[in-house]
């Protein structure tokens, strides 16, 4: 992560975006509600002919049996209920990744919930806290489920909505397409004992390079989404101001000005921009790949009536539990490669497992097996994780039913913020802390789905 304070943007001047070719316009999925002032959504997991290539039909997987998924919407501290029917031929569930949740609503198979088998339907309901830019996804068959588009964004919208121009959300996906619009290999062992195995075609809302219309002059609200399997994106945007205002679905205190900004699989960031007045101009979001940035997708300035305001509309933080450092306990957790040898079962299946957390390896659940907790914490006291990333790979590390607060840093500069998700750098020492305030079992893992189903991945339990 790269930010500018205050004080250096006032340095910075207003320089237009240069122009891209032209691409469909980023669509919207929004399930309407099925009952009176409740959220209330029915949700299917199924089979699905997916349009990712242009003009080519991809056998994938989709909610309601579409890519991009439903949008879904509820409203800070008030009851969403969703009515999931799993239409797959797999069992599977559904996590709310980011949402301090009840503990038996987290959607995780045999630690919180059974799985959800074929033709079942599993209702979901539970009150966010918290507003902001969340996602859902399964937590089983996590590879191919996830990596075949059951993924999808949940806006939680503020008790009293700001007041922007334009508000819209941006998922990042990089699918493993052949040209014919066939699966690629998902995950292959080399690359999951690095950095994960990549993708090949850049989507954004399920579209490559889109441009997507802006109203001139407005005040703009860009919610990021990473929802990919394993990649890191490096926002910029070019040749523009803009501010980072949320990060993991958390309003900062303060805005900070966007150099470029790196978010790991799950993570999200909110970004607003002041659109330039003049109709017709572009803005420019870039990806970072090394030290090269790319276009990822271009705003085009429309004509609009928006009135003309300089100062932003503010984002409400969100109610959530500050530390008590001076009384917390530190627990230590050390993320390593495990090695080369590959367990054998006795099926004569490989059994891949190449990493470790406080070198123990996570060896899978069930019914009648479940690993002991990694650490357990008790309620209502504050904990400090001092996370230390020994390999020479990034790990985007997620904690379960919690915001925790990122402290600092052995490698960069940390401007305090809470978070769900938090990108180590190889060989990175990071400090979290957070009251540990909601009870049950949470998993602890890396987002990169392949390293959490090769090893790095545990739970902690809060009593």
């Amino acid at each position: 992560m790269e930010l500018v304070n205050r004080r250096q943007f006032l340095k910075t001047g207003l320089v237009t975006a240069t122009a891209i070719s032209a691409a469909a316009c980023t669509p919207r999925f929004l399930l309407e509600k099925i009952s009176g002032e409740t959220y209330h959504y029915r949700l299917t997991a199924e089979a699905a002919d997916l349009t990712i290539r242009p003009g080519i039909s991809t056998s994938g997987l989709g909610f309601n049996g579409q890519y991009p998924a439903p949008i879904l919407k509820a409203k800070q501290g008030e009851v969403l209920r969703i009515e999931f029917v799993n239409k797959l031929d797999m069992a599977t569930t559904i996590h709310w990744h980011g949402i301090r949740i009840v503990n038996a609503m987290d959607g995780v198979p045999f630690l919180t919930q059974a799985p959800i088998q074929p033709g079942e339907t599993f209702i979901y309901e539970f009150t966010p806290p918290d507003a902001g830019t969340f996602w859902y996804h399964p937590h089983m068959h996590s590879v191919e489920q996830l990596g075949k588009g059951l993924v999808g964004l949940l806006i939680v919208e503020e008790r009293e909505k700001p007041d922007f121009d334009f508000d819209e959300s941006f998922a990042l996906k990089n699918w493993h397409l052949n040209e014919d619009g066939t699966f690629k290999p998902l995950s292959i062992p080399r690359y999951a004992a690095r950095m994960g195995t990549p993708g090949n075609y850049e989507t954004v809302n399920g579209l490559h390079k889109p441009v997507v219309d802006v109203p001139a002059g407005g005040w703009l609200r860009l919610r990021f989404a990473n929802i990919d399997n394993t990649l890191v994106y490096k926002l910029a945007v070019k040749d523009h101001p803009a501010y980072v205002v949320a990060i993991d679905a958390n309003p900062l205190p303060e805005p900070l000005l966007l150099k470029d900004y790196s978010i790991g699989a799950g993570m999200r960031v909110d970004i607003i921009i002041k659109a330039p007045k003049n109709v017709g101009e572009d803005i420019i979001v870039q990806n970072g790949k090394g030290k090269l940035f790319f276009t990822l997708l271009a705003l085009k300035t429309v004509a609009s009536t928006v009135r003309n305001r300089d100062k932003a509309p503010r984002l409400p933080l969100n109610p959530l539990p500050e530390p008590d450092l001076k009384n917390a306990e530190t627990k230590g957790f050390v993320f390593e490669w495990e090695g080369a040898v590959t367990p054998i079962s006795k099926q004569g299946k490989a059994q891949h497992k190449f990493w470790t957390i406080n070198r123990r390896s996570w060896s899978g659940m069930s019914e009648q097996q479940q690993p002991e907790p990694l650490a357990v914490l008790q309620l209502g006291k504050t904990y400090i994780f001092d996370l230390k990333n020994n390999t020479p790979h990034m790990h985007p590390i997620h904690l379960h039913g919690v915001m925790f607060k990122v402290l600092k840093s052995s490698k960069k500069k940390i401007h305090p913020h809470f978070a769900d998700t938090v990108l180590l750098a190889k060989n990175e020492r990071v400090k979290i802390a957070f009251v540990a305030d909601n009870p049950g079992n949470w998993m602890y893992h890396c987002h990169v789905i392949e390293h959490m189903k090769t090893g790095l991945m545990g739970y902690i339990s809060v009593a």
